[in-house]
């Protein structure tokens, strides 16, 4: 069914599920909820056209100790990136950032509170770097500050421990490097290119000579990742593509450098440079558009940096590393375990759905073990500490490594046959120039090195994979390297995690199977559940949404059966079959229903189903063509009748599934000989997305924390997974298109090059120009794929 999108008041955008609302206003976050309510209090909401229920002004409240720590100033100063008496520098990750308001609000912090003097935000990566005084603001308040304009910081122990890692930026100052020596080059030989070079022989040597010391920073900086790829792969005894690179830079140079020294000509410096300013541009394209991504997680980006620990019953923080067995954790709703423990005090209600693909979460008890990973979603536990972090169930799924080993990509093998071809061609003109003219053996073999240079192989592959990256990742999915390509383009079984994955997170579809309930009667069932504090029994009073409460006389709940009461006189009982006294009608979906008897009559029941995903008919009936499908989900199976409907009945549906099951179903396949592309959401699909040919994780934001992965592919885009693939498998179709085009002008340049009939200067014309050629052929071809496929985009 078609879910109908309500707009955002302010800014106009879809808003998410469960929109921010300020009466009957609804708007996409608190961003521009705040900004409505800044310009409803002076006056100027007249072109909002809304006059009937202007705004609240009004924050969101924040639990008292819930950033205690950043009291700590080991804590604290593990977050800051800079601190003096007069200021501080501390940058935060704040999911919750949405829109052009969301920037508004954050950039104009220091309107809100005095102490803070400055606040930039980066939109790409959702973060705002903030500088306060310290004698004026702590860095706890500046955390329940922006919580309070519900922009909740997201602090993680991989936060705590020092300044990120700045991206490099060695790349790009090389391709600089490049870019300017190669145009400076170009200025300086445009006289001999068009034969007016007629001044003194000084002076032309001064300039040539000049060129030679403008191509040194290249050979010797810009040309270094070539030098180390190539090395890499000698040291395995592999030729990869980036050696015949190396070589042509090598004969260039040490060809242009004996014409200029012994004055023989100008040498080849403009090639030279050509060739690595324009490989070197491949490359930054290939990574701009997955570098504000991490597809490399850690448990540490999930564990909080600090847990609260009660000592002689007294509450104190402690940073996770500190925290030993025996320790007593204090549990807050909403918070992650973060260490296997046993319950001693409160009763839990966890979440594990993102550890084990469970969507129901389990009722604990006193004395139970409660295995870190889980969220819970009752009232505050407490917990006794058996296992540290480091050694915690949580840690173990993370330290689990699938893959054997990466690929090759088919262009290294394809580059190397034809290094070995041309070095061959080269012997063999020299072998024929030594016995007809030997003056000729030094012009040959170069012109043949320089004319058969791969690059227009290695550009075609650089600049064909760059430009499908962009346009996958304006189409919100993101791949590690274009590696990830090749593996996509070649899968032939496609598993799915279900939780999540199949299914749309944050709610469910209640129906309700009985006698009609009066208004009345409503009312006191979302009474009564709204004093539980079991997730169905939450969900169950915020679906009814009682307006006025009734009065509750008396109630009991029965842990993991249900809760009964007085409610308005009337007798009621919510809960499990057995718990009302009757016999469970013929299920589907067992684990999520909630029957409700009213004066010891079974009025029936509120039944959940998980709905899946928009889109995901449409897209399992064009996948299902030409891929095997299945569904690895750690949850029951009471969903197999509807997931076997929907998926057809070749599919293969597997339940109840632990992480290391979905590794080892995936081995077997693999061993079967099939290609696997593996899709999941949660920690418990780690191992697998990581033994899986290619591993997509699924996010609903790409923003936030995912299992370690090759891709991350935002959950509305999910449908369009068979248009990805199939430009995926056109890459490689239009790489090996433009190898066959850069083969033939390479046949045919060779035929005047081992002749002896083509100049070295020629062939140093010849060869950029044929790569400007392929770049244009590659960058158009898949350009003009993505727009047959709807893919293409101008902008984010």
């Amino acid at each position: 069914m078609k879910t109908t999108l309500i707009s955002c008041m302010h800014c106009g955008e879809d808003c998410p599920p469960e929109p921010v609302r300020v009466g009957d206003l609804a708007f996409c976050c608190e961003g521009c909820r705040m900004v409505y309510q800044l310009l409803d209090r002076n006056g100027l909401c007249t072109y909002y056209n809304l006059n009937e229920r202007p705004g609240v002004n009004r924050r969101i409240p924040v639990r008292e100790d819930k950033f205690a720590f950043l009291d700590d100033a080991g804590v604290a100063g593990g977050l800051v990136d800079f601190s003096s008496d007069t200021e501080t520098h501390v940058r935060f990750y704040l999911p919750a950032i949405h829109c052009s308001s969301c920037l508004y609000l954050l950039e104009h912090l220091h309107k809100l509170e005095e102490g803070i003097s400055l606040s930039r935000v980066d939109f790409a990566a959702r973060e705002v770097s903030v500088v306060f005084d310290p004698k004026r603001m702590s860095l706890r308040k500046l955390a329940e500050l922006l919580t309070s304009l519900g922009y909740e910081p997201y602090i993680s122990l991989k936060d705590w421990g020092g300044k990120k890692a700045p991206v490099s930026k060695g790349l790009i100052y090389q391709l600089g490097v490049a870019g300017f020596c190669f145009a400076n080059i170009m200025l300086i030989s445009f006289p001999e290119y068009l034969g007016l070079d007629h001044t003194e022989p000084a002076i032309r040597s001064v300039f040539r000579f000049l060129n030679l010391l403008v191509s040194l920073p290249v050979v010797l900086y810009a040309a270094q990742p070539f030098y180390i790829s190539a090395w890499k792969g000698l040291r395995h005894r592999f030729l990869n593509i980036d050696a015949p690179i190396v070589l042509a830079i090598a004969v260039t140079f040490g060809r242009s450098l004996w014409e200029v020294w012994t004055g023989h000509g100008s040498g080849y410096f403009d090639s030279l440079t050509g060739i690595v300013f324009f490989m070197l541009l491949g490359r930054v394209l290939q990574d701009k558009t997955y570098r504000q991504l991490s597809f490399d997680r850690d448990y540490t980006s999930y564990f909080p940096v600090a847990v609260t620990v009660l000592v002689d019953g007294a509450a104190t923080v402690k940073t996770m590393p500190a925290i030993r067995a025996g320790d007593t954790l204090k549990i807050h709703s909403g918070e992650l375990i973060p260490a296997d423990g046993i319950l001693t005090r409160g009763r839990a209600s966890i979440d594990y759905s993102f550890v084990t693909g469970e969507s129901t979460p389990v009722d604990k008890s006193v004395g139970e073990l409660l295995y870190a990973g889980g969220r819970q979603e009752g009232g505050a536990i407490e917990l006794l500490v058996v296992r540290e972090v480091a050694q915690s169930y949580l840690t173990q799924l993370w330290n689990r490594k699938g893959r054997a080993g990466s690929k090759v990509s088919f262009v290294h093998p394809l580059a190397r046959y034809f290094t070995y071809i041309v070095l061959s061609i080269a012997a063999g003109a020299a072998l024929y120039w030594m016995g007809h003219d030997p003056s000729r053996i030094w012009n040959t073999v170069t012109a043949v090195l320089i004319v058969a240079c791969p690059c227009a192989l290695l550009l075609s592959s650089t600049f064909t994979n760059g430009n499908l990256l962009r346009i996958l990742g304006r189409n919100h999915f993101y791949l590690r390297n274009a590696e990830v390509i090749e593996r996509i383009a070649g899968v032939d079984h496609i598993v799915f995690d279900k939780t999540g994955t199949l299914t749309a997170p944050g709610g469910q579809a209640m129906t309700w199977t009985g006698e009609a309930l009066s208004e009345d009667d409503r009312r006191r069932v979302a009474t009564l559940a709204a004093q539980s504090a079991h997730p169905l029994s939450r969900a169950l009073a915020r679906e009814l949404q009682a307006g006025v409460a009734c009065s509750v006389l008396g109630f009991e709940e029965h842990p993991g059966a249900g809760i009964k009461g007085f409610v308005d006189g009337e007798h009621l009982l919510l809960g499990s079959a057995e718990f009302v006294g009757t016999t469970a009608a013929p299920v589907s979906a067992q684990g999520s229903r909630v029957y409700v008897s009213i004066n010891s009559r079974v009025a029936g029941f509120f039944e959940w189903t998980s709905p899946y995903r928009a889109g995901l008919h449409d897209l399992v009936a064009t996948l299902q063509h030409n891929y095997t499908l299945s569904v690895l989900s750690g949850d029951n199976d009471r969903e197999k009748e509807r997931l076997a409907a929907l998926l057809g009945p070749a599919a293969r549906l597997h339940f109840h599934q632990t992480p290391k099951g979905k590794v080892n179903y995936i081995r077997r396949l693999q061993a079967e000989g099939d290609r696997v592309m593996m899709i999941g959401d949660g920690l418990n699909d780690a191992g697998a997305l990581e033994r899986s040919d290619a591993g997509i994780a699924l996010t609903d934001d790409c923003n936030n924390f995912t299992p370690a992965s090759d891709a991350i592919l935002r959950s509305d885009q999910i449908q369009k997974l068979p248009a990805f693939i199939r430009l995926c498998r056109s890459g490689k179709h239009i790489i090996l298109a433009s190898f066959i085009l850069s083969v033939l002008y390479n046949l045919a340049g060779l035929s005047f090059a081992v002749s002896g009939a083509l100049s070295p200067m020629v062939a140093a014309i010849l060869m950029p120009s044929s790569s400007l050629t392929i770049l244009l052929v590659t960058y158009g071809s898949s350009s003009l794929t993505a727009k047959v496929l709807k893919l293409y985009k101008t902008s984010l």
